[in-house]
């Protein structure tokens, strides 16, 4: 009788039974109780569809077990280690019919389900020596271990099932070719320019009159054209395989029961090809060194009699091809504009323009003055002086119209080696395919060149001795004494105002 654990329940009677983090009873196994064989297939079919076994392969253990009543059933055992995974493991087992236990040495109890969350215990231990006890809701039941499973061996013994959509797989193949059709398959794979390598296996003879060990060549093809796919499926002694998984290759036209991807049980070093129809998997130990396709083709020499070299008489070089150079309008979008090129017509404007221009694009344009106009370069852009032909700056010492592509399309460096300028010219190609060079020496700072000389007065200031001949005034801090305006006089009175002296201006009226 099982009895349903609850809430910050400490005290179990299962021997090795503990409670996790999340207050969840369980041991240090895991242990999945299957029926038959088929449901072991079917339990690994569906856990590898999503997982991998890899983190359960170092603690498994598949075992056939026998019951009191004589019936065999399949035990998978692993570590637990966490709730999480014997969740995942539980939830596979109830969808192919199997039942879930946890414990640790012999006694092994029914995992948690949705009737007891926090999982089970057995009240009552059995009194047993048997290899096995397992404690369920609907029944208790001791086994012996009859005989260990092995996992390699059950996955080769299986079956693969026809899958049709496996044929139209891209990727790479491996083929095997019996020993008569090894050389014309090399041969016609190095004509058909398909790149591959091959080994030779040797496998035991098929029956006691052959005389000795089965060659077959080995191809391994990284994608095998579509056109041939057909053939390499319906020729007969030839079997074309798609890697299933490190180590182990599935024929076309079959998908194994078990993602054999999810099974890490195959040696990467070795081969072990699956075939269907029931024919046994054909395995190499250590896949042997395999060479290029190409090494083996086919070799053909000429009769003795044509070994005759034929020596040319005379060389020379070949015909200079050139073609004149064409400037022609592009839709694509300026970039890098750094350079513009203004008429003489135009240069008014410019000394106009020059009083709104701000000091930083003044600081970092300089000019050339030639007879054909100024060149104007600014290595952060010339848009802000919006007069003239704008040029795209596509070398340090090339520059090309903007809105406009030459033709033929060589690289920058070759245009400019085949217009053989010196390196100190600066080139610029107009818009009618035509190369003005200017001296890189003739470009100085725009704000240097900006402004004209003023002209100016010289004026002759006066000796300063005259100003010192001048009598300093001198002044005096006095007393004022107890009676400070005893001294002074009163002011002189003012005449009356009189008739106005002709011709002289009348005065206004007082207020």
């Amino acid at each position: 009788m099982l009895e349903r654990i609850a809430l910050h329940q400490t005290r179990l009677r299962t021997p090795g039974l503990g409670l996790d983090a999340k207050g969840v009873a369980l041991g240090a196994k895991g242990l999945v109780l299957l029926p038959s064989i088929d449901r072991l297939v079917a339990w690994l079919s569906v856990y590898t569809r999503e997982r991998s076994l890899e983190d359960l392969m170092p603690s498994l253990e598949m075992r056939l077990v026998r019951s009191k009543l004589g019936t065999r059933e399949i035990t998978l055992a692993f570590a637990a280690e966490s709730s999480d995974r014997m969740d995942r493991v539980a939830e596979t087992a109830r969808l192919v019919g199997g039942l879930t236990f946890t414990g640790t040495s012999r006694h092994f109890v029914q995992y948690r389900d949705a009737s007891a969350p926090f999982g089970y215990d057995a009240g009552n231990l059995l009194a047993t020596d048997a290899a096995l006890a397992l404690y369920h809701d609907k029944f208790t039941q001791v086994y012996e271990s009859d005989k260990d499973l092995d996992l390699r061996a059950l996955l080769l013994r299986l079956m693969p099932h026809v899958d049709p959509s496996t044929i139209d797989e891209n990727g790479p193949r491996f083929l095997v070719a019996e020993q008569g059709l090894g050389p014309a398959l090399i041969h016609y794979f190095v004509r058909s320019r398909v790149e591959g390598e091959v080994a030779v296996g040797e496998w035991p003879p098929a029956g006691a009159f052959d005389e000795g060990p089965v060659r077959r060549y080995v191809l391994r093809v990284p994608e095998l054209p579509k056109r041939m796919h057909v053939l390499m499926r319906s020729t007969p002694g030839i079997t074309t395989f798609l890697p299933a998984g490190p180590g182990v290759a599935v024929e076309i036209g079959y998908r194994h029961p078990v993602a054999l991807r999810a099974c890490p049980i195959f040696d990467p070093n070795g081969l072990v090809l699956l075939r269907g129809r029931g024919d046994e998997p054909l395995s190499l130990e250590r896949l042997p060194q395999m060479g290029d396709l190409r090494a083996f083709a086919r070799v053909e020499l000429r009769p003795d009699e044509q070994q005759t070299l034929s020596v040319a008489t005379g060389t020379s070089r070949p015909d200079t091809v050139r073609v004149p150079l064409r400037v022609l309008p592009s839709t694509a979008p300026w970039r890098n504009v750094t350079a513009t090129w203004i008429a003489t017509a135009q240069l008014p404007i410019l000394r106009r323009m020059a009083y709104a221009l701000p000091h930083q694009t003044i600081a970092r344009t300089t000019i050339a003055m030639t007879a054909r106009g100024v060149f104007l370069r600014s290595s952060a852009g010339i848009e802000a002086i919006p007069l003239g032909t704008f040029f795209v700056e596509i070398h340090p010492q090339l520059y090309v119209p903007a809105g406009y592509d030459v033709t033929p399309a060589v690289a920058p460096e070759v245009l400019h080696r085949a217009l053989g300028a010196p390196a100190e010219q600066v080139l610029f190609i107009t818009p009618d395919a035509h190369a003005l060079s200017v001296d890189n020496g003739a470009f100085v700072p725009l704000e240097t060149a900006l402004l004209e000389s003023q002209p100016w007065e010289p004026i002759v200031a006066d000796a300063i001795q005259l100003a010192l001949t001048e009598v300093p005034i001198e002044l005096r801090l006095t007393g004022l004494g107890t009676f400070p305006l005893s001294g002074a006089e009163p002011p002189l009175p003012v005449p009356p105002a009189g008739p106005p002296l002709p011709g002289a201006p009348a005065l206004p009226p007082k207020a």
